[in-house]
């Protein structure tokens, strides 16, 4: 794999994991307001953006397991942060989720 092939592969899992982001931000605000109608869905929207992100991750891990000596630019690495703050966010989103859930319901009672 060259270096234009890795930086393009950064660009798909920057792109995948923006959407995945977006999501989960939204998904965030959402909770926030006491919207929790969507919040599987949005969770599996998500999960399945950052399961792409992940794929393409996995095509250069492999190479480079394999034995690939492989150019990686800054593009590539972008992408790497981009997946890897993603994927924190996703874990925070849910811990998120669950306290605006505890905060509405004793509104409630």
């Amino acid at each position: 794999m060259n270096k234009k092939e890795l930086s393009m592969l950064g660009f798909e899992i920057v792109a995948y994991s923006g959407d995945a982001r977006s999501t989960l931000l939204k998904l965030i605000r959402e909770a926030k307001a006491g919207n929790f109608a969507n919040i599987e869905s949005s969770l599996q929207e998500a999960d399945e953006n950052l399961k792409l992100a992940h794929n393409a991750q996995t095509q250069v891990l492999a190479q480079e397991a394999g034995g690939d000596e492989l150019e990686i630019g800054f593009i590539f690495i972008h992408g790497q942060d981009h997946l890897m703050t993603t994927v924190l966010l996703r874990d925070i989103a849910e811990d998120f989720v669950e306290l605006y859930q505890e905060k509405y319901n004793r509104k409630e009672e």
